[in-house]
């Protein structure tokens, strides 16, 4: 009966501290008003004589984006331009107006911009939509479906605002008339073509301190937990293997409060069951932590004569410098909360082991295990 409970525990606190970094990483800011001004350059179709500059200028678009996680959302905006002739074109001045509906990708945390800058994003998006070419020359609007795809490149100014610059190409089916105004019967497939280029800003919306623009989270709540399942079933087969007085004593321990049983959960300690886990790049501990806290430090005060390593983790993510030197960080920093509690420093003994080579790169959950301090009792 005591082996379940003490196996239930120390199962349910490594989970409690995995969940906890999971709800966390949801709370952030989904909506977003992206504005953006500048150049464009129409390709085609033109008529015989008539051009525009090389880059002509007029051209805007805004938006509203909701992002549906960090890496995905859409966004509905609406675009302006301008055509006009460059010096030796025929004169002609045509408007251009659409509304889009497009897919977001946020390329940046998909490629794990992190891992190297938390100022600089890359966001892409694709979508279809409708437009009209007016000119003065006729009379109404020649109205044109659309594909528009671009890139858009992200400066982080604030957790509020993100200076943007954007380029897209626009592609227009079923353009009955050339950019400069002329008719051009049965043109009814992709045949128009336009460059535009913008600068602007991203303007976030939102209670949350910060945008899904830059926030990083794990791709659901799902955390791998093989390890944790593995660990407990080789406890399980230790604590089976203890001979038969030992079990006697921890089962009187419910019974008789001045028994303890400092042997297995100093087992318990130097087996990792009891971690401080840590958030990405963070070296704070979660909340959840100060339970496995609060035991490691009751073993050391009831043994007066123990001693202590503290050996910092670090995810893969990133370079190795940098993780040895978050690794030593969080160990110093889970110290720090020993001696504020009471423990000699001469009793502590900091490791940084950097990133934890032993866990999964390339799974975000299993990731979560490895930004940890574990502890060594001698």
């Amino acid at each position: 009966m005591m082996r379940k409970v003490v196996m239930t525990l120390a199962f349910a606190l490594a989970l409690t501290g995995v969940r906890a970094q999971t709800e966390n990483s949801k709370s952030f800011n989904k909506w977003s008003i992206d504005l953006g001004a500048g150049v464009n350059k129409p390709q085609r179709p033109f008529s015989d004589g008539y051009s525009t500059n090389t880059i002509s200028p007029w051209t805007g678009d805004l938006g509203v984006r909701y992002m549906l996680n960090n890496k995905f959302g859409l966004k509905a905006d609406f675009g302006y331009n301008s055509f006009t002739s460059k010096g030796s074109s025929i004169d002609f001045d045509s408007k251009y107006y659409r509304v889009d509906l497009q897919a977001v990708a946020n390329l940046g945390r998909i490629m794990n911009f992190e891992t190297w800058t938390n100022t600089l994003g890359l966001l892409g998006h694709a979508g279809f939509g409708y437009a009209q070419l007016r000119n003065d020359n006729y009379k109404g609007a020649d109205e044109i479906g659309n594909f528009i795809a671009g890139v858009t490149g992200q400066i982080k100014l604030s957790n509020r605002v993100a200076l943007t610059g954007d380029f897209s190409t626009i592609l227009n089916a079923s353009q009955d008339r050339t950019f400069d105004g002329a008719y051009r019967p049965g043109n009814r497939g992709f045949s128009g073509i336009v460059f535009n280029g913008t600068v602007g800003l991203n303007i976030y919306l939102g209670k949350n301190e910060k945008h899904a623009d830059w926030i990083v989270t794990e791709n659901n709540g799902n955390a791998d937990i093989s390890g944790l399942e593995n660990k407990v079933a080789d406890l399980e087969a230790q604590i089976k293997n203890i001979p038969a007085p030992k079990e006697l004593v921890i089962e009187k321990q419910v019974n008789n409060p001045q028994l303890t049983n400092d042997e297995l959960i100093k087992r318990m300690i130097n087996d990792k069951y009891y971690s401080v886990y840590f958030d990405f790049n963070k070296t704070t501990p979660i909340d959840n932590s100060t339970a496995a806290i609060d035991v490691v430090l009751n073993y050391l005060r009831r043994n007066p004569s123990a001693n202590l390593d503290l050996v910092g983790y670090a995810d893969q993510v990133g370079k190795a410098e940098y993780n040895e030197k978050l690794s030593n960080i969080r160990a110093t920093n889970v110290k720090t909360i020993f001696e504020k509690a009471g423990i000699a420093s001469s009793r502590l003994n900091v490791i940084a082991n950097g990133a934890d080579t032993t866990i999964q790169k390339d799974s975000e959950e299993a990731r979560r295990l490895a930004r940890r301090v574990t502890f060594i009792v001698k």
